[in-house]
């Protein structure tokens, strides 16, 4: 049987002491089966492979930190009521 997928939203930014801080911002529209399974193709995408480390876990969101550099990810469901109004938002 083949999972559904679904979108998720991810962000990539850059942290000051240890917090994001959103002096610069991607953002992504990844499909996928599960969350781990959109980070796994951002990785990918980006080249984080192995680099990315989980810091937060809230269940509908996660933060990921980038080792070795002040950047974090922040992966949750698509929402397309609230992401409407986002420019350079990448599907992947």
């Amino acid at each position: 049987m083949n999972k559904s997928l679904d979108y998720f939203f991810i962000e990539i930014t850059d942290t000051y002491a240890g917090e994001a801080n959103y002096s610069w911002v991607t953002r992504y529209k990844v499909k996928a089966a599960s969350m781990r399974g959109a980070l796994v193709k951002l990785s990918k995408y980006r080249g984080y492979q192995g680099q990315l480390k989980k810091v937060l876990d809230c269940g509908d969101l996660l933060r990921y930190d980038l080792r070795g550099a002040g950047v974090c990810v922040f992966i949750q469901y698509f929402d397309e009521m609230q992401a409407h109004n986002l420019i350079n938002l990448k599907e992947i």
